[in-house]
């Protein structure tokens, strides 16, 4: 059974959330995920700067 992901140090920008957390094989990795209804855009990245651009760049898609 895989281990939990344990976010941490989660900062908000828009309806993006940016948390850092350590995958399987113990790196660190960033992820940046949209908590808008119906959005789904989520992402893993390997820099913290990476992800807080993708969270300040992300529109979620009209419907």
């Amino acid at each position: 059974m895989p281990r939990p992901i344990r976010p941490r140090n989660v900062i908000r920008i828009g309806p993006v959330q940016v948390a850092t957390y350590y995958d399987g094989r113990g790196r660190e990795k960033h992820t940046a995920a949209c908590t808008a209804p119906r959005c789904g855009f989520s992402a893993d990245y390997d820099s913290r700067a990476a992800a807080e651009i993708a969270a300040r760049t992300h529109h979620c898609p009209v419907r």
